[in-house]
């Protein structure tokens, strides 16, 4: 069943289109892809941002009408098929609690788990990366067990270092870089996750396969 959209425009430049379902869904994120890619290859965009449930295509107004993209997103939400990912399996390993795991026993009192089961429970899933997106190189990721849905901080961090892995409603990511924050920060891992010395900065696209290796546990 192919997922259904509305359409509207974001000032001059700008054309968007919007699942009309608030569901994460790995079909419609498999469309956006798929459009995204189309309009890459047509070449009449200067940016094209997929987003979840959402895709955002840009265009110099001297060269095509914002109006005229409009209608090209339209053609392709009906004529496109969901785009078949090329997934590569992606370990990622994670030292989990202590000062690596702020959050770690935040998140256990919250879903009525010991630190331990959210670690197992965080570690045994597979998780699809959905798109990228916040900063460079931070996938979100799908597929996180619902016994571990959080809430976000009600303050955000000022600083959450690189590395942390943290959950967030019912996703849980990565953070590429030191930032700002708001996500329960339950471990951290050392691999550099963007580099924009790469051919390729970011080590995960959307599509790959993601698991959570346990490297290190400081939970009693």
């Amino acid at each position: 069943m192919k997922p259904e959209f509305s359409f509207y425009l974001l000032g001059e430049r700008t054309a968007v289109m919007q699942s009309k379902s608030t569901q994460i869904d790995v079909n419609c994120q498999r469309t956006i892809s798929g459009i995204a890619h189309q309009l890459k290859q047509m070449g009449t965009c200067i940016d094209i941002v997929p987003g979840m449930n959402n895709l955002s295509a840009i265009v110099d107004p001297q060269q095509q009408s914002a109006s005229a993209l409009l209608e090209t997103l339209q053609e392709l939400a009906q004529s496109t098929e969901p785009l078949e990912f090329q997934a590569r399996q992606i370990h990622i390993p994670v030292s989990y609690g202590g000062d690596n795991g702020p959050d770690l026993e935040l998140v256990a009192r919250h879903c009525q788990l010991s630190p331990a089961e959210v670690i197992a429970h965080h570690s045994q899933a597979e998780y699809l990366v959905y798109f990228l997106g916040f900063q460079p190189g931070f996938a979100y990721l799908g597929g996180l067990m619902p016994q571990l849905h959080t809430p976000r901080r009600a303050e955000p961090r000022l600083q959450i270092a690189a590395g942390s892995v943290g959950i967030g409603g019912s996703q849980t990511g990565i953070y590429p870089a030191a930032s700002p924050g708001g996500w329960q920060i339950i471990g951290r891992t050392k691999l550099r996750l963007f580099d924009p010395q790469q051919k390729q900065p970011s080590l995960l696209q959307a599509g790959d396969i993601v698991r959570f290796v346990v490297e290190r546990s400081d939970v009693e």
